[in-house]
C-alpha cells in the first residue's frame, strides 16, 4: 500500500463500537470484495470492501473477520482468517499479510489462515443463535453483480437454516456516520493532496488545453503524495459540458471563454475527499461569471452554517432550497411569479440546480451514515451547490468538505484550497 500504516487503535475501537450493539451469543463475518475480471487473464485493480476496513484495516484480497462477542473460548471473539502467503506468491505478487503483521494492522491477536475459516466457523455456530449478514442497503446502492459477501450468505442459509439472521448494515450506518479523530486525519491528508492537485493546474490550464491533460496532471500529483489516485471518476468539463452532472469522457478541448467545472479529488488510505471547483480556462472571469459564481458561493457558505447538531438532512435542504431560489432571482432566471407558481414536488430553483446539496463522506465517497436522524458532531458532509444554464454554456459548482463541530460552524476540510474569484484569477494569471 502507498499510505502509511494506519494505528491499530482505530480499528480497535471501530470493533468495540460495533460489537457493543450486537445481540447476545451472535456472530457478525465480514468478507473481502472479489477481484473482478476484465477478460482473458486481465483483471481490475482490487478495491478493498470498506466495512472488513474499518473493522480491521486488513487491505487484501481473500480475507474475512469474525466477530463473536460471547464465544467461549476468548480468542474466538475477534479473529481475522487472511489468505496463505508463501515464497512463490511473494516472487509472483508480492508481499501479502503474514499472521504477525495482520495482528500488526488490526490488532487482532487471533489471525487464522482462510482454508481454517469453514472448520472453524462451524464450530462456533454451535454456539451461537444469530448470524449477521452484512448487505448492502446503502440508498445510492444499484448493484447487480453477485458479491462476496452474496455468496457467504446464500452458503449460510443453506447450512445453519435453524439461525436467526439479522444486518450488520443498521449498525454500521449509526457508527461509521461519526468519525473518529484518526479518520479525521485521514481525510484531512486526502484534502491536502487535493489541494496540491488543484494548485497544480491552475498554473496548467489556459485556452486549448485538453480535458484528459488535466486530468493527468491531477493524477500526477495524487500519486506523487501517496495516494492511489481519484476517489471516484473525474468530472473535468469545459464549456457546456459543464451542463452534464456526470460528465466523465473528459476529451474536449477548453475553449477561450468558457468555464472549466473540476469535480475531481484524491484518496488517501481508501479514505475520500470530494472537491469541486469552477475557473476560468483564460484565467479570468467575465462579470456574468463571476455574478453567477459568487452567487454559487453564497449559497454554500450559507449552507454550510446549517451543518450543526441537531440539523435534519431532509429539511436542510428545503432550506438550501429557498436561500438559491433567492439568487436565482437576483440573477434574473427566475422571477417571483415561478415562485409562486410553483409545484411544490418540484420547486422552480430545481430547473438550474436539480441536485442535492451535502451526503456523507468517508471511506466511500457517498459514504454510510443515518439521514433520517439528526445530525451529530464529528459527521463529515460534502456542501456543493451548483447553477446550471445551458442556455448561457455555463455550469459552476462548488464544493467543500466539512466537519460537524459540537459547537460553532462545520470545519472546512478543504479551507486552504482556492476558492474566491480574485484568489483563482491571481493563481492562474501569476
Amino acid at each position: 500500500m502507498k499510505y502509511q500504516l494506519i494505528p491499530s487503535s482505530l480499528f480497535k475501537k471501530n470493533r468495540k463500537k460495533f460489537m457493543g450493539q450486537m445481540a447476545p451469543k451472535s456472530i457478525a463475518v465480514f468478507n473481502s470484495n472479489d477481484i473482478y475480471p476484465i477478460s482473458a487473464d486481465s483483471t481490475m485493480p482490487f478495491e478493498q470492501h470498506r466495512d472488513i476496513f474499518y473493522l480491521s484495516g486488513a487491505d487484501q484480497e481473500e480475507s474475512i473477520l469474525l466477530l463473536f462477542p460471547d464465544a467461549i473460548d476468548k480468542k474466538h471473539r475477534q479473529i481475522l482468517f487472511v489468505r496463505e502467503t508463501n515464497e512463490h506468491i511473494a516472487v509472483w505478487e508480492g508481499e501479502k499479510l503474514t499472521k504477525e503483521k495482520a495482528t500488526e494492522v488490526s490488532g487482532i491477536d487471533t489471525i487464522y489462515w482462510l482454508s481454517d475459516f469453514d472448520k472453524i466457523f462451524f464450530d462456533l455456530m454451535t454456539e451461537a443463535d444469530t448470524i449477521y449478514f452484512n448487505t448492502n442497503e446503502h440508498y445510492r446502492q444499484s448493484v447487480t453483480t453477485q458479491t462476496r459477501e452474496d455468496r457467504f450468505i446464500l452458503e449460510c442459509k443453506t447450512k445453519f437454516p435453524a439461525h436467526k439472521w439479522a444486518k450488520s448494515n443498521s449498525i454500521l450506518q449509526k457508527i461509521r456516520g461519526v468519525k473518529e479523530p484518526e479518520e479525521l486525519e485521514l481525510m484531512q491528508r486526502a484534502c491536502d493532496i487535493t489541494n496540491k492537485g488543484f494548485r497544480r493546474i491552475l498554473e496548467f490550464v489556459k485556452p486549448n488545453v485538453w480535458e484528459y491533460e488535466i486530468e493527468a496532471e491531477y493524477l500526477h500529483e495524487f500519486v506523487r503524495n501517496r495516494s492511489k489516485g481519484f476517489a471516484y471518476t473525474p468530472i473535468i468539463a469545459s464549456g457546456n459540458n459543464a451542463n452534464v452532472l456526470h460528465y466523465i469522457q473528459n476529451n474536449n478541448q477548453c475553449k477561450n471563454g468558457d468555464l472549466l467545472l473540476m469535480d475531481v479529488a484524491a484518496e488517501y488510505a481508501n479514505y475520500s475527499s470530494d472537491m469541486t471547483r469552477t475557473i476560468p480556462v483564460n484565467g479570468k472571469f467575465t462579470k456574468r461569471q463571476k455574478d453567477v459564481y459568487d452567487a454559487v458561493l453564497r449559497v454554500k457558505d450559507e449552507a454550510t452554517k446549517m451543518l450543526v447538531p441537531g440539523t435534519i438532512w431532509a429539511e436542510y435542504h428545503k432550506e438550501v432550497g429557498k436561500i438559491m431560489t433567492s439568487e436565482l432571482i437576483g440573477l434574473n432566471l427566475l422571477d417571483k411569479n415561478d415562485v409562486k407558481n410553483e409545484n411544490p414536488d418540484a420547486p422552480a430553483y430545481k430547473k438550474y440546480f436539480m441536485h442535492g446539496t451535502s451526503h456523507h463522506i468517508g471511506l466511500d465517497t457517498h459514504d454510510y451514515g443515518e439521514l433520517k436522524t439528526l445530525m451529530k458532531a464529528n459527521m463529515v458532509f460534502t456542501v456543493e451547490p451548483g447553477i446550471y444554464i445551458p442556455e448561457e454554456k455555463m455550469g459552476i459548482r462548488i464544493e467543500d468538505d466539512v466537519v460537524i463541530q459540537e459547537k460553532g460552524v462545520p470545519f472546512n476540510l478543504m479551507q486552504n484550497i482556492p476558492i474566491e474569484v480574485e484568489e483563482i484569477e491571481e493563481l492562474m494569471q501569476s
